[in-house]
């Protein structure tokens, strides 16, 4: 996006500069030579985003979209469908597809930027960049194969799984990596039909009570199934513990996860880099500040545009950056200190089973009844899709109105008899809240 951003904005004010962009994938492959390792979620706010910067999302990119979550808990499910038209969800490949699939005959979502950027007149360089450098007053790349250039900038835009994170740490004392955690995605080939008929177009989020995890979430593409864990290390135990929920299985045609999935344990930015710039050099997105847990893709957006600004209309230089662009670092990281507060907020919930009979009964008797206040949902819409700010949904929490209806759901929902749903007899299988 930066050498988008970037080659856009120049062109506007007449300055001619040569762009390198170094990609040693090829995101027309399948599994791991193609992939990002992201869960390839984008809001429809940052599709709109695009758009007005003349990134349009071709049909072809998008595998499906996205129309509510559904919510499953121990104590029941429910359908919390989108607040607005605007704020759907798009579902999306980063590559062409999960190692066991067939030939996709749509584009990647990074292959596509990636060709917008060639034709704004970027020079892709299939090379793998192992080191960076400062010599005198320019910067050098350094490649596997020993081929070397220099320049005038280097924007960093790696992700945190990068080796050259590590290298930069040493190479200039003052830049500290970002603090990382390990997640889980896999890919599960169910097949075009039973995805239709058991996922529907709806993301399926699960609250459960396992220790470490904060987010987990099983997303339609196609003939696949993407599931996504978020947390604080996530290892076999926890992962084991996931697939042996009964909500979780019941997911899955006859409660059987299939054995064969591509999956890998990508990690993830859980504090930014600092600094994230100096002299000639800027880093961006994952390798820099992002989202916590949440809408990576967005973040990459906001500090690639913002990087892109400040090199072409203020200068390369560190003060320059720390004007410019390390404002919108320190917002982003602000706002994950809030996120931290909501994450541990829902940990609480999910420990506490009277708490989640209150949510599941204040949720769905909101989307029972299209005229009564969507408190509730909407802040559960906006925590799982991340389409608003940490403080915007913590604030919204904080309306006594929010608060009187909680409270009074709490307490209704744990009286036997006016629950939203009566408990389930162990071993048998869950169904939908009915309204």
């Amino acid at each position: 996006m930066f050498s988008y951003f970037f080659l856009s904005m120049a062109e506007t004010v007449g300055l001619d500069v040569d762009v390198d962009l170094f990609e040693p994938r090829r995101f027309c492959h399948r599994g791991p030579a193609g992939c990002n390792h992201c869960g390839g979620i984008v809001s429809e706010l940052l599709v709109q985003r695009l758009a007005t910067e003349g990134i349009i999302l071709p049909h072809d990119v998008v595998q499906r979209g996205i129309e509510s979550y559904m919510l499953h808990m121990d104590v029941g499910d429910v359908e919390i469908a989108t607040p607005l038209h605007e704020k759907r969800i798009a579902a999306m490949y980063r590559g062409n597809g999960p190692r066991e699939s067939e030939p996709l005959d749509t584009q990647s979502f990074d292959g596509y930027l990636l060709q917008l950027a060639q034709e704004k007149g970027a020079n892709v360089v299939r090379r793998l960049v192992t080191d960076v450098r400062r010599d005198s007053d320019l910067m050098t790349v350094a490649c596997a194969d020993q081929h070397s250039d220099q320049y005038d900038l280097v924007v960093v835009a790696t992700g945190v799984n990068s080796h050259l994170l590590e290298n930069l740490e040493g190479e200039f004392e003052s830049f500290h990596r970002p603090a990382r955690t390990k997640t889980f995605i896999c890919e599960f080939r169910l097949g075009h039909e039973v995805v239709r008929e058991a996922f529907g177009p709806s993301m399926h989020v699960f609250l459960l009570d396992i220790p470490r995890l904060e987010f987990a979430a099983m997303v339609p593409k196609g003939e696949f199934v993407t599931v996504c864990l978020l947390g604080d290390r996530i290892d076999e135990d926890l992962i084991n513990r996931f697939f042996s929920s009964p909500e979780v299985r019941n997911r899955f045609p006859g409660g059987v996860i299939p054995q064969q999935a591509c999956h890998c344990y990508p990690r993830i930015n859980v504090r930014a880099a600092s600094p994230a710039y100096g002299d000639r050099l800027v880093v961006i997105g994952d390798s820099g500040s992002t989202r916590l847990f949440k809408d990576g893709i967005g973040s990459a957006y906001r500090t690639a545009k913002a990087a892109a600004k400040t090199a072409v209309f203020h200068g390369v230089d560190a003060g320059s950056f720390k004007q410019h662009y390390a404002p919108l670092c320190r917002k982003i990281g602000n706002d994950n200190q809030v996120g931290k507060v909501v994450f541990g907020f829902a940990s609480l919930i999910q420990k506490a089973r009277f708490a989640r009979r209150g949510i599941l009964r204040m949720t769905s008797k909101e989307q029972a009844q299209t005229s009564r206040p969507r408190r509730m949902s909407g802040v559960l819409w906006d925590l799982f899709s991340g389409s608003a700010s940490y403080t915007n949904v913590f604030v919204r929490t904080l309306n006594p109105a929010y608060i009187g209806s909680l409270v009074w759901n709490l307490v209704a929902g744990n009286v036997p008899g006016r629950a939203a749903r009566p408990e389930r007899a162990s071993g048998k299988e869950e169904s939908h809240v009915r309204h």
